[in-house]
This record gives C-alpha cells, structure tokens and sequence, in this order.
C-alpha cells in the first residue's frame, strides 16, 4: 500500500477513534470510495498507536489500576466491560453484515441524534460530581456494545450513556476512553488469531507504516484531549452535524 493512503488511514483511525464519529464507519465508506482497505496486520499497528494515546494521556489513572486492579475504580471497569463483550457476541452476525454498508448512513444519523439528545438533556439536568456509579458503569458498557455497528461511534455512545445516566462529564469522558483499552486488546487479540487462522501473508511497506502509527498515535492524543474538553462544556451539535453531513453522503455515494 502507497505511504500516502497509509497515512490517510493513521489520520482516520487516530481522529475516529476518539472522536464520536466513528472509526469503523469512517474505514468502510473510505474503503467504498477509494477501493483502498487496511489488512489485519495494518488494523493491528493502527490499534496499537491509539491504545499508547490513551495511555499516554491517561497514564496517571491507569497507573492508578495498575497498581490496584481490584479497587472500586477498577472493578467498574470490569463490569462495564461485560455487558459490552455480550452484546458484541449477540450482534455480531448483524454486524458482519452492516460492515457491507448497507446501512452505514443509517447508523450515521443515529449517532447525530444520540449526541443532539445528549446535547440538550445534558444542560438542562445536573451532572453528579461524584465517580462513576456501577449503575452508570453498566449503562455506558451496554452503549458500548451497541456501538459494534459501523457508524456508530463508540467514544460518542459511551459518553452518551454517561452522561444521560447524570454521571460527572469529566470523569464520563476518562471513564470512556478507559472503557476502551480492554476492548482494544481483545480486538488485537481477534485480529491476531484470524491472521494465524488465515495465513496471511504480511507484506507491507515499512516506512508507511511507521508513518501511519506515528500519525495516528499524535493525532489520537490529540483528539483524547480534544474530546476531554468538548464533554466538559458538552458541545456535540458540531459532531451531529458533520455526521449528518457523512451519512447523505453515504447515501449518495
């Protein structure tokens, strides 16, 4: 695969990955429109770069589970995840069907109108400013598992489920992109054992590949911090609009 196009998609996956606009949907309708898709091997590298965003940017609280992986903080995240892996099993027959992008524009608007409702609801209640509840955990995990469709942006959706559910906004918004490392390394895990299963053959251009994880681990961090603020003043009618801007397009392309 050509530097350029390698680079393209570090951009993509560091911006989407974190941004509520969804990686996985933003890598179909580019494989759609450029006929150029990422192999597992690239997927794997892509996924590695913004897994070491998060833990730059949050190495302090992971330092934190680390060093106490069976605290109150840690065991939410553990809860979270479990409804997320279910959900994930359950859909994904559908799922592998929705990555056709049949109904990628659909899932889209979804994802604007989550975000829009999350918007105006968010100012007109409270927020708590305590942790996050297991309750709240549970929520979030479950808009997580939701956000296996492509178009459906899982960064957004668990923040989302956050906040509807009055959790704190700074601490929804760190909670979510911790949400996200489990569910990082299982997908690598995934992607590994199809390349063993497959035997694929891992041909790449080293350079670009090099440049695509560098571009992708800055541009992630980037965008870590870019969403720790949006969530702060809860500014999301920009990220529906392009979303909705994404999906007519998608219709029509």
């Amino acid at each position: 695969m050509q530097i350029f196009f390698l680079v393209v998609l570090g951009t993509l996956q560091g911006l989407t990955e974190f941004l509520p606009v969804s990686s996985s949907g933003h890598l179909v309708l580019f494989s759609r429109w450029f006929g150029i898709q990422e192999t597992l091997f690239i997927s794997i590298i892509l996924h590695l770069a913004t897994f070491f965003s998060v833990m730059v940017c949050l190495r302090k609280e992971i330092w934190q589970l680390i060093k106490h992986p069976f605290s109150e903080d840690a065991v939410k995240l553990y809860i979270a995840t479990i409804p997320t892996c279910i959900l994930a099993l359950v859909l994904m027959p559908l799922v592998n069907k929705a990555f056709g992008g049949g109904a990628l524009g659909f899932c889209f608007i979804i994802s604007a109108l989550v975000l829009l409702g999350t918007d105006f609801y968010s100012k007109k209640r409270r927020a708590s400013d305590g942790s996050i509840s297991t309750k709240q955990a549970i929520v979030m995990g479950v808009f997580q598992g939701l956000a296996i469709f492509p178009g459906i942006s899982r960064s957004g959706a668990t923040i989302c489920g956050g906040l509807l559910s009055g959790a704190n906004k700074e601490k929804t918004a760190k909670f979510s992109f911790l949400m996200s490392l489990p569910i990082i390394l299982l997908s690598l895990l995934m992607e590994v054992y199809d390349i063993v299963a497959m035997k694929e053959v891992i041909s790449v251009n080293v350079v670009g590949l090099l440049l695509a994880f560098l571009v992708a681990f800055l541009v992630g961090t980037i965008s870590i911090k870019m969403m720790l603020k949006v969530t702060e003043k809860t500014n999301f009618r920009w990220f529906a609009l392009y979303l909705m801007i994404i999906a007519i397009l998608s219709f029509i392309f």
